[in-house]
């Protein structure tokens, strides 16, 4: 069980990292903060690892492959207005998704882990860089921070539900998120003689149309998927008829089948619509991190760990598909894993989403989170052994 004085202890680190955020592959004070309480439980660790991450061991009683926990550290661009008293001292910078907790609830299971029974397997701490930049996995991961690792194991502050939830889906339970651009050429001309020219605007904004069909029209509606434009660049001044266009937007689906079918799409409309209009569309699609599926037996190991960090009424399954890309899919390709949702949900403060400049969450649920992550490297290591 956690203690009262390493629950103070992680909402302290919480704060701690929360008033000094670092953006993606520029955490070096938040990965200096982690080396200390490392080095304050004995434990031998890697630093600099994918340029600011840690690697930390946790010895088992016997020699086998490891249960890797992990937890991202970097924050976002955005100007902080929660006005708490631990508020960022970053200009524009505020860990407003909860990466703050994540740090803090790892390094309490490692306390949980190194001063009660020692695990049966080893235990390896990953702390990640750069997950919002949704690279950080990647680089980890080309640097062998899975090898002898038979399984991995996660999971996300959520404020959606109440503090005191562990949310245990099998399925998918984030969406791949990929991005797309759309340069358009077309023809400048005079706003008086559109016919001596070629409408970059109006074949951009047919373009804005016909994509909203491909989600509408083309896919299953039990499979759920999106496809936003969030930029739409063009013109100079109102008499002048654009040459040139620029569109952005995000991509998002929980099949990979359908994920496929969305990129096929985009590019097949936007053929269409150059042909129509007698323009030139660049299509580019950056492919960003796959759906996050967790398997039937790795959430049964997980749905075990939770059980025994909170009462059954308390372990409950995503209410809602769940579209947000999250970069621990990446290690689910190579080992077997599981992710889940720590409710945080603070009374009366609903309406603040992660991302938003007023996100907050239920310090109560770093100890939670430390408990889980500690059981669950527990309950996977008697699978292995068993």
């Amino acid at each position: 069980m956690l203690s009262p004085d390493i629950q103070q202890q992680l909402i302290a680190i919480r704060r701690d990292i929360h008033q000094h955020p670092e953006l993606g592959w520029q955490e070096s004070r938040t990965a200096s903060k982690v080396c200390r309480v490392l080095e304050e439980l004995d434990l031998p660790y890697r630093c600099n690892v994918g340029e600011t991450g840690v690697v930390a061991e946790i010895a088992g009683q016997l020699k086998g492959p490891c249960i890797a926990l992990r937890a991202d550290l970097d924050a976002l661009p955005i100007e902080e207005e929660t006005g708490l008293s631990f508020s960022s001292r970053v200009p524009g910078v505020m860990h407003a998704c909860a990466h703050d907790g994540h740090t803090s609830m790892l390094l309490g299971a490692a306390m949980l882990l190194v001063r009660g029974d020692p695990p049966l397997l080893p235990v390896r701490l990953i702390f990640q860089p750069a997950e919002e930049t949704t690279l950080g996995a990647r680089r980890l991961i080309d640097e062998g921070v899975l090898d002898d690792v038979a399984m991995i194991f996660g999971g996300h502050i959520d404020r959606h539900y109440p503090c005191g939830t562990l949310i245990v889906t099998e399925g998918a339970v984030n969406a791949s998120s990929d991005k797309f651009s759309l340069k358009i050429s077309g023809q400048g001309g005079h706003a008086a003689r559109p016919h001596e020219a070629v409408d970059a605007v109006v074949v951009g904004s047919l373009l804005v149309i016909a994509l909203q069909t491909i989600v509408s029209r083309e896919i299953n509606p039990a499979h759920p998927s999106v496809v936003s434009i969030g930029r739409f660049d063009a013109g100079s001044a109102g008499n002048v008829i654009a040459g040139h266009a620029h569109l952005e937007g995000s991509i998002r689906a929980q099949d990979p089948v359908v994920r496929t079918e969305l990129h096929k799409s985009i590019r097949r409309i936007a053929d269409s619509v150059a042909q129509l209009h007698d323009a030139r569309i660049e299509v580019a699609i950056r492919r960003g991190p796959p759906p996050l599926i967790n398997s039937d037996d790795m959430t049964g190991l997980a749905r075990t760990a939770a059980l025994q960090t909170v009462t059954r009424d308390k372990v409950i399954k995503l209410s809602t598909a769940n579209m947000g890309g999250e970069d621990f899919s990446y290690y689910l390709d190579h080992v077997p894993g599981c992710y889940v949702r720590y409710g945080a949900q603070i009374p009366g403060r609903e309406g603040y989403p992660a991302h938003s400049s007023q996100f907050d969450f239920d310090e109560d649920v770093l100890g939670i989170g430390a408990t889980y992550l500690a059981n669950i490297s527990r309950v996977a290591a008697r699978s292995i052994l068993s």
